[in-house]
């Protein structure tokens, strides 16, 4: 698209700028490209420059023999800056980073942060400041989970579960922490579920590390969370959403069985759901960007939650 594709561009010469001579896989490869998508790049830089559109205005740039050189561009020689947005977000990261027991490099990130700061001017500074991580529901369920991992210890945690809206009690074997689309997750070894699991750990109301050593079974391995932490089966139920322009962000967000272009931006999702509550939320998240389309019961239960919460809304006002 040509949202990703400015932005690209904007770096990417700035970039050959810095590094005369630099070669086509190289390139691409840092940029995350395929050899033929910087190929076709270039030939769209070829093509850009200043008003006037006369050879001497346009960037010249070749790559025969896979160097690249890169000449009359000295407009945009400079790289991008971070939005105050981006910023934001950086800084606000940064400092969760800070918070974990087990970073130690704790003044390497203070002067990575002041750096940032002063780059990215009052405006993320102040918006970053008021934004307060809160990682964990548990006082020092970290700080307990990454004790008991070190020590190999089995923990016994009162843990959340918002589909059953109930608190379980579990024995787990800690396997590791991950950090996932912003959320800190214990994996490790549920011998309630006999099973690898994930325990997101703002649901954890209680943790103790037990003086039981962790002994996980030979089967407990590590899950791939490259692609999110949600896994659907074939067992789970198969939901189809209708979305417009502006809920788009599900299919990119959820794993679906299949996404079906209807015309000015609308999409047709088939997704599985382990329990109806969650796409009830998400319905509800969605508002008048998407709706159920089936199954009807679960369609009935959106109507149904969203006609309750108008009801709260006007008797609250």
């Amino acid at each position: 698209m040509s949202s990703d594709r400015l932005p690209r561009l904007l770096a990417l010469v700035p970039y050959l700028m810095s590094n005369p001579g630099a070669q086509v896989p190289e390139v691409a490869r840092l940029f995350g490209l395929s050899e033929k998508q910087l190929v076709d790049d270039l030939q769209l830089v070829w093509m850009c420059g200043l008003p006037g559109h006369t050879p001497g205005d346009l960037i010249d740039v070749s790559w025969d023999g896979g160097e690249i050189l890169i000449d009359n561009a000295d407009a945009i020689a400079r790289p991008l800056k971070l939005g105050v947005d981006e910023a934001s977000a950086l800084l606000v990261a940064l400092r969760m980073l800070g918070e974990l027991p087990e970073f130690s490099d704790r003044d390497v990130l203070g002067r990575v942060i002041a750096k940032l700061e002063r780059a990215a001017g009052d405006g993320a500074s102040t918006v970053s400041s008021q934004v307060q991580v809160d990682i964990g529901a548990a006082p020092d369920a970290l700080a307990l989970i990454t004790e008991a991992s070190r020590r190999g210890r089995r923990l016994s945690l009162r843990y959340y579960v918002p589909g059953r809206d109930e608190i379980t009690p579990r024995e787990v074997d800690p396997l590791r922490v991950v950090l996932v689309d912003g959320w800190h997750y214990l994996e490790g070894w549920c011998y309630r579920a006999e099973a690898m699991r994930m325990f997101r750990l703002d649901r954890i109301v209680e943790v103790e590390v037990l003086d039981v050593p962790a002994d996980p079974p030979a089967e407990a391995e590590p899950m791939d969370v490259a692609g999110g932490v949600f896994r659907p089966t074939e067992s789970d139920e198969l939901v189809e959403l209708e979305v417009t322009a502006a809920g788009r962000w599900v299919a990119e967000y959820y794993p679906c069985e299949e996404v079906a272009e209807l015309g000015e931006g609308r999409q047709r999702i088939r997704l599985r759901a382990r329990d109806q509550s969650w796409v009830v939320r998400l319905a509800l998240r969605l508002g008048d960007s998407g709706r159920v389309i089936s199954p009807a019961s679960l369609a009935g239960r959106v109507a149904a939650a969203a006609g309750t919460a108008l009801a709260a809304y006007e008797s609250a006002v």
